[in-house]
């Protein structure tokens, strides 16, 4: 016997559960094989083979390279010394 929440008892034939079970196997789809890395919602990111990895000196360069041109800039904001 199947019951709901309130506890009424529901009347199902083998045909019903044979035809809810094969509703439910065709609605079920296969997921394709996403790579996580390759998402179109995933900005700058990419797969790398294993073990490689991305040199500091690069971090060190951009924040260099950042500093300069926020020094530079803020060198045009009149009034400051």
């Amino acid at each position: 016997m199947v019951t709901t929440n309130t506890g009424r008892i529901l009347r199902i034939t083998p045909e019903d559960e044979a035809a809810r079970a094969a509703a439910a196997a065709a609605a079920t789809v296969v997921a394709p094989n996403i790579d996580p890395a390759r998402r179109t919602d995933v900005l700058f990111r990419v797969r790398r083979e294993e073990g490689h990895e991305l040199s500091s000196w690069w971090m060190i360069g951009a924040f260099v390279v950042t500093s300069g041109l926020v020094i530079m800039l803020l060198s045009w904001v009149p009034g400051s010394s």
